[in-house]
């Protein structure tokens, strides 16, 4: 189990590859640590720890045990800890660390893996998840305490001391407060005949969307009954992961049917990500893609933010990020509206500091989002965060919904007027990641040493940008602008016919993504034949790119 900027993430039980109580405290040992020779005034700020609901009966750990460690950890030291006391969304984290200016943050949680796993994510000062060099650091800072110090089992110290502080309360007070600053249509929000069905999936969303939804006027969404308590089991689902699309929504899918709900609200069980579903007038649900309620939530911010913002000369301040495998459908309407779009690595980790850093230059961040079901809606919050983005979601609703016009068919007129962005995402499993590296190593190695393919069957490769070796086609001096990591796999590749597609691993699972988009200009109406042939495009990717039958590579299932 290796410490990286998504902080660790494994299955709980025994052993040094296992999430348990020792890999908990030495991790924790380390990260102390490495903040004590980052900030002399640690023992005066502290840290913030939260978790979710995750629990392994058969070894005993659990979320909330984890974080009772590492805060034993941190007070044995002198260092304050804000720990929650209860199950709190992963977003509350980050969003205590830069509420109340403390050295870093902790949350224990494994998001929408499995039941079995759990993971401990780290933040930083300005409220981002850590980049280079602090990965690298920390881990080096866990090799260097690997010895369990005094009393570091004994959890119970925590409760009598002085040195623990409750956030709770506080934070939902607040947080609730900061995110009403996005909230533009409160009259429209109380008196909206929309209909909403929420699934927490399990997880620990039901309470704080419930608030959300308070906090903006708007009546309570329909809590599907059978997974709003939080059950580390997850019993209902076989994944715990909205973004595994139409068989986690089954259950949301029957309670809206016999509630008359048009529109569905999936958190994945740390409501982060925000999954979301409408019914159309054929009767069908449409799920919504993660690129297409970004295009819908960065038209939807836009517009409230031009309303609210008379100032013509103030929108040379205003910014939208992206990651690099997300619809460029951001930079189509900033190129036309006239504000700045920029583009990152992917992953929140690199947006949330990238907007940190522009919200320091005096910039105004509206938005960032990626193609995994993952929104930054709110400037609070420099991360993903499945609540905010919940009740923001159901305000655009409820305002579309006065002027007739349901969220499918605003998708097309954004479409209409910034040119339509078709997508298509998908993945392999592998387990071998010596199959992996091969696979990559022959499309560097296309047609002898160090050449790239320059053709996918019909298709005439036009451009390749290598983010593993620094490689950029683009480029006079063929070096990529964006940082390269030599330690995961990602290649795009610019097509002839205006199509793009990613190939990259992922950190966290056994997993060969891809991404595949074709972007037509304002005006190409023909939305079947840009399908059919980003469809032939992605076939030609499967084939020759990843050899699935050679590869022994297993497909996404539903």
């Amino acid at each position: 189990m290796e410490f990286g900027t998504a902080g660790l993430r494994a299955a709980m039980g025994a052993g040094i590859s296992h999430m348990n109580d020792l890999t908990i405290i030495q991790t924790t040992q380390g990260f102390c640590r490495y903040l004590e020779k980052n900030f002399s005034d640690l023992k005066k700020r502290g840290v913030v720890i939260g978790f979710d609901v995750r629990a392994h009966l058969s070894s005993g750990g659990s979320s909330k045990r984890f974080a009772r460690l590492a805060a034993t950890t941190f007070i044995s030291q002198g260092v304050p800890v804000y720990l929650f006391s209860d199950i709190t969304p992963t977003p509350f984290v980050p969003y205590t660390v830069r509420h109340l200016n403390l050295c870093a943050g902790i949350m224990v949680t494994a998001s929408h893996n499995p039941k079995q796993d759990n993971g401990y994510k780290v933040y930083w000062e300005n409220g981002a998840q850590i980049i280079s060099p602090h990965d690298k650091g920390i881990s080096q800072a866990i090799e260097e305490n690997q010895e369990p110090w005094p009393q570091a089992w004994d959890d119970k110290l925590i409760d009598s001391s002085l040195l623990l502080h409750d956030p709770y309360a506080t934070v939902n007070k607040e947080y609730f407060k900061d995110i009403q600053k996005q909230c533009f249509h409160r009259n429209i929000n109380k008196e909206t005949n929309l209909k909403f069905v929420h699934t927490s999936v399990h997880g620990v969303g039901h309470k704080f969307v419930q608030l959300a939804f308070k906090a903006f006027d708007l009546s309570p969404p329909f809590a599907v009954p059978e997974q709003k308590d939080p059950d580390p089991e997850f019993p209902t689902v076989k994944y715990p992961n909205p973004e595994e699309g139409k068989g986690v929504l089954t259950l949301s899918f029957a309670l809206a049917e016999k509630d008359g709900a048009k529109i569905i609200l999936a958190n994945d069980p740390d409501a982060d990500r925000l999954a979301v579903a409408e019914k159309q007038e054929s009767g069908e649900w449409k799920v919504f893609s993660g690129n297409e309620l970004g295009a819908l939530l960065g038209w939807w911010i836009f517009t409230c933010w031009k309303k609210h913002n008379r100032d013509t000369r103030a929108i040379k301040d205003v910014y939208m990020l992206s990651s690099t495998v997300s619809s460029k459908i951001l930079r189509a309407i900033a190129l036309k509206e006239g504000f700045h779009f920029e583009e990152t690595l992917t992953g929140f980790k690199w947006m949330g500091n990238r907007a940190k850093q522009l919200m320091d230059q005096g910039k105004a961040v509206l938005f960032a989002f990626e193609e995994a079901i993952g929104y930054m809606c709110c400037p609070a919050v420099l991360d993903k965060d499945g609540v905010s983005a919940a009740v923001i979601t159901a305000e655009m609703a409820s305002f579309l919904a006065t002027r007739n016009l349901t969220l499918s068919q605003q998708l097309k007129a954004v479409y209409d007027e910034y040119g339509f962005h078709i997508t298509r995402a998908s993945y392999f499993i592998c387990h071998d990641p010596k199959v992996i590296q091969q696979l990559f190593d022959n499309l560097r190695n296309f047609d002898g040493r160090n050449t790239y393919p320059k053709a996918c069957g019909r298709f005439k490769v036009s451009g390749i940008r290598d983010l593993t070796t620094g490689y950029d086609s683009s480029q006079p001096d063929q070096k990529a602008i964006l940082p390269t990591s030599k330690s995961s796999q990602m290649i795009t590749f610019t097509f002839a016919n205006g199509g793009v597609a990613t190939m990259r691993t992922s950190g966290t699972e056994p997993k060969i993504k891809y991404y595949t988009e074709l972007c037509a200009p304002p005006g190409n109406s023909d939305i079947e034949q840009l399908k059919k042939e980003l469809d032939e495009l992605v076939n030609a990717l499967e084939k020759h790119f990843f050899q699935p039958e050679k590869n022994n590579l297993q497909r996404k299932t539903e």
